[in-house]
């Protein structure tokens, strides 16, 4: 699924849609440049899934954890040098959780994600312009 958003709101409102759609064990990963919209969007699937918190980027603490009916895990692997820096974070650990796993900077770890994970490419085309592309990592 391909989406094109004109602001800020409507990034966040695209999220918002999909957090609505999850169900425990998720898998999203993020992916696009610095300012592209991924911490927007983030903000907009935790409100869908009814979290109420301030949703920031973990780019320091590389985890921030949001409760909810269902937990939200919110990754940045911005810092993140190779797999075994994985266990460090305790990646695997938090996947047997149970909660939703959102990753910022998903191509520093192209390893680290299961069939089903859901591929969400923000790409900036304009000043408040995104494309948004959403998909589903598959075994072929």
């Amino acid at each position: 699924m391909t989406l094109i958003t004109q602001s800020e709101i409507e990034t966040e409102e695209e999220g918002e849609k999909l957090g609505k759609s999850l169900t425990p064990g998720t898998i999203i990963a993020l992916y696009g440049s610095l300012g592209a919209g991924k911490t927007t969007f983030t903000r907009g699937i935790a409100k869908g899934m009814g979290i109420i918190e301030h949703i920031s980027s973990p780019t320091f603490t590389i985890v921030n954890e949001y409760n909810g009916n269902i937990p939200l895990f919110h990754f940045d692997m911005y810092r993140i040098e190779n797999a075994n820096d994985l266990y460090d974070i305790g990646w695997y650990d938090y996947l047997d959780r149970g909660g939703i796993c959102i990753v910022e900077w998903s191509e520093n770890v192209p390893g680290a994600f299961p069939v089903d994970t859901i591929t969400v490419h923000i790409e900036t085309i304009g000043d408040n312009t995104r494309n948004i592309e959403i998909k589903t990592i598959s075994k072929n």
